[in-house]
């Protein structure tokens, strides 16, 4: 039998998962890495920890499997997005610590290219809002702090990269220095129409171009795993950032199709096909994926605080003492008691890109307890989802014709306060939530699989994505009611529960 690995190196860890060529999860190893905040509204990650996560949790989830690993026709690699990383090219040492996407540190930076006049170049070459959110203004905040780096990229002997890069750089023989176009697409830097790096957002931010990696498909062997971490060579086959993966990997092919990922933030996204959709709501236009040199495009709302929102209950006040304790802490009340919580711990984003914005709980009173708290922490990540949604078929001018989620945020039942209309959406078609054994055509590695090993059966070319690949997805399909809007003209609106056993959430402006 033959094998594939997915690595996916998420916000709060690495994970590494082994799937046999009938597309069943034979084993998994995840690790968890320490967050860093060194003042408020900053973010960042050892890049060390990252690559030494990502490499043990590739060896045990080996180990687990109990496989040889010649068995292993191919290795792909999903990623968090738009954290940044700077290294030496010859030496592989970071300069300093990655700043991970959350990061608001550069606000400053974007506010002067508002100033001189770029946001709208911004939005018509990349796609992308200004904002501190991308990796553009991540990687000239480093080369105008940290001492000898402009001058020694200038030179050519420093890498930029996303974690997709870095990963590629450290994990092959030959030290590639590749990223795909999924990730190019996050940086601010790349024009997503003429498929290449744009040299007026480059001169605008000062960015030497020899930093910058080559741009790949997101199917496409980029090199071979270094022997000596598995003891052979292994093509590394894909790449792709984790939410471009999880469309592709919950076979959101038509136009149309949209998919909510739960994890670290909420990011939905909606295929919108050959054809670029430009938005007028405040949302991304993205690559969806690249093969053959041709990209597929979507639209994208990127909510910055979703299942983080659960973390930070149990590991900064300490409300829970685990992530799946918060389904029976929140249903131990009937409602929230009128307590709202928005999580903007790094600012807010789509629909409303406001980096400025911090965290805020109203609708404390006497009668408030910690179950209210919670029970309003998750609902949260519902009232954030059905803003983007909204706005996603307002831009594309269809309704949505489907919504496939995936449930990692949390090991729960009541995701957002209902339990079964957690995806936070207007109402449109179904939402559909599967294991990935259960999926047509969701499978693991294809892009990896390409060209490589025994042909995969037809539904496993359908996929192609990593993170959908990992076994993320949870639940089973369900139909919802629809989340609808009161009359009211500012941002109020309740839930309609599948289960009549279960009350409304009712939120207040």
């Amino acid at each position: 039998m033959k094998y594939i690995v997915a690595l996916d190196q998420g916000t709060t860890s690495s994970r590494a998962v082994v799937f046999d060529d009938q597309a069943q999860i034979v084993a998994q190893h995840n690790i968890e890495f320490q967050q860093i905040y060194p003042h408020p509204g900053w973010v960042e990650h050892r890049p060390q920890d990252i690559l030494d996560t990502q490499v043990n949790s590739l060896k045990l989830a080996v180990q687990k499997a109990k496989i040889d690993p010649k068995d292993i026709v191919a290795i792909g690699i999903t990623n968090q997005r738009e954290t940044t990383l700077l290294w030496d090219r010859a030496t592989g040492e970071p300069l300093c610590n990655a700043i991970v996407w959350q990061c608001r540190r550069t606000a400053p930076l974007v506010e002067r290219l508002k100033q001189d006049g770029l946001g709208n170049v911004l939005r018509d070459r990349t796609g992308l809002v200004p904002d501190a959110y991308f990796s553009g203004t991540k990687l000239q905040w480093m080369l105008e702090t940290v001492p000898g780096a402009r001058e020694r990229a200038e030179k050519g002997e420093l890498c930029f990269g996303t974690i997709d890069c870095f990963l590629a750089w450290h994990l092959t023989k030959e030290h590639v220095h590749v990223t795909d176009a999924t990730n190019a697409a996050r940086t601010m830097l790349y024009n997503i129409y003429e498929q290449c790096w744009d040299e007026t957002l480059l001169r605008a931010m000062d960015i030497p171009e020899p930093l910058l990696p080559r741009v790949v498909d997101s199917s496409e062997v980029v090199g071979m795993l270094d022997k000596a971490i598995l003891g052979r060579e292994i093509p590394i086959a894909a790449m792709a950032g984790d939410q471009h993966a999880a469309l592709f990997g919950q076979g959101c092919f038509a136009p149309g199709m949209c998919k909510n990922t739960y994890g670290t933030g909420c990011f939905v996204l909606m295929n919108t096909g050959a054809n670029p959709v430009r938005s007028t709501h405040n949302l991304i236009t993205t690559i969806g994926w690249r093969i053959d040199g041709k990209p597929s495009y979507a639209l994208e709302g990127s909510v910055f605080v979703g299942g983080a929102v659960v973390q930070w209950l149990r590991d900064e006040i300490k409300l829970v003492d685990n992530a799946a304790q918060t389904e029976a802490v929140a249903t131990s009340v009937p409602d929230n008691n009128g307590v709202f919580f928005v999580p903007a711990f790094t600012g807010l984003g789509a629909p409303h890109w406001d980096m400025y914005s911090r965290g805020t709980v109203v609708g404390l009173t006497r009668g408030a307890n910690r179950a209210h708290i919670v029970r309003a922490a998750l609902e949260s990540i519902a009232y954030q989802s059905v803003d983007v949604i909204s706005a996603m078929e307002h831009d594309a001018g269809m309704k949505t014709a489907m919504l496939r989620v995936q449930r990692d945020a949390a090991p729960r039942d009541r995701d957002h306060g209902d339990g079964r209309g957690d995806d936070g959406r207007a109402g449109r078609g179904p939402l559909e939530r599967r294991r990935p054994a259960q999926a047509p055509g969701r499978r693991p590695g294809v892009h990896a699989a390409d060209g490589r090993g025994p042909a995969p059966p037809p539904a496993a070319q359908l996929a192609q994505g990593r993170r959908a690949q990992q076994g993320l997805g949870r639940g089973r399909v369900i139909d919802v009611k629809p989340i609808q809007r009161r009359p009211q003209g500012h941002r109020c609106f309740y839930l309609l529960f599948p289960n009549p056993n279960k009350p409304h959430i009712r939120a207040a402006a």
